[in-house]
């Protein structure tokens, strides 16, 4: 009977390994999707609204005056439109800012994004700092722009931000967005060279610019 008991805990036993690894798979394989391919993991209380183009919007209660006043607050006095041959959201660059840093942190978007991979920014542990996003809305209104990124070291992953950026028309005038404030890692563990995956994406999962950088945590801001 001892050597029945044994046997059933030890098939137990196996069936739990068996379970953990299984589990262990499919929590790796969902940390390493693609960063344009991962869900929002918190509610960001956001329902996007049902989609309408520009046009659509700009013939909609044409006779009632104040509502003409405030889509042209929205979109302008007029919808000019900044580029209608390339893509409708254009990302120019990403800024963080920092109160006690230098200067500010300015990663231009618009050259060869490769090139990112090769340097890294500083950041002293510990800084409170907000990430600003400038961008171009060149056709057609956007619904539900989003900053994302994960975080590495090392090859783990450590941490992932999503920014709500909102609804935007088109303007020939660059728009922007400043993100909530966030706190560098601090202590003797955290310093080191952290990698980062960005994307812009909207509610339709329309993926406007994918990058990589690198940030280096460190004693001071050098």
């Amino acid at each position: 009977m001892l050597g029945l008991d044994v046997c059933e805990f030890g098939g137990q036993v196996l069936d739990l390994l068996w379970l953990t690894v299984c589990y262990g798979g499919l929590i790796a394989d969902k940390n390493n999707l693609p960063i344009e391919e991962e869900e929002d993991e918190q509610n960001l209380n956001y329902n996007p609204p049902a989609k309408k183009s520009l046009q659509e919007i700009e013939e909609l209660d044409k006779d009632d005056d104040s509502l003409v006043k405030y889509k042209q607050t929205l979109l302008g006095p007029k919808s000019l439109m900044a580029d209608v041959s390339g893509p409708n959201v254009t990302v120019t660059r990403l800024t963080l800012l920092c109160d006690d840093a230098p200067e500010p942190i300015i990663m231009d978007l618009t050259g060869d994004l490769s090139a990112l991979k090769e340097k890294s920014f500083s950041l002293q542990e510990g800084a409170k700092y907000k990430l600003k996003i400038h961008f171009k809305v060149n056709k057609e209104i956007v619904s539900g722009l989003k900053y994302r990124h994960v975080t590495y070291r090392k090859g783990v992953r450590m941490n992932k931000v999503v920014c709500m950026v909102g609804s935007y028309g088109p303007r020939a005038e660059e728009q922007e967005f400043l993100c909530p404030a966030e706190e560098a890692p601090k202590g003797l563990m955290s310093c080191g060279l952290y990698q980062i995956k960005s994307c812009f994406i909207d509610d339709d999962k329309n993926i406007y610019l994918s990058w990589e950088w690198n940030l280096h945590i460190g004693k001071d801001w050098n």
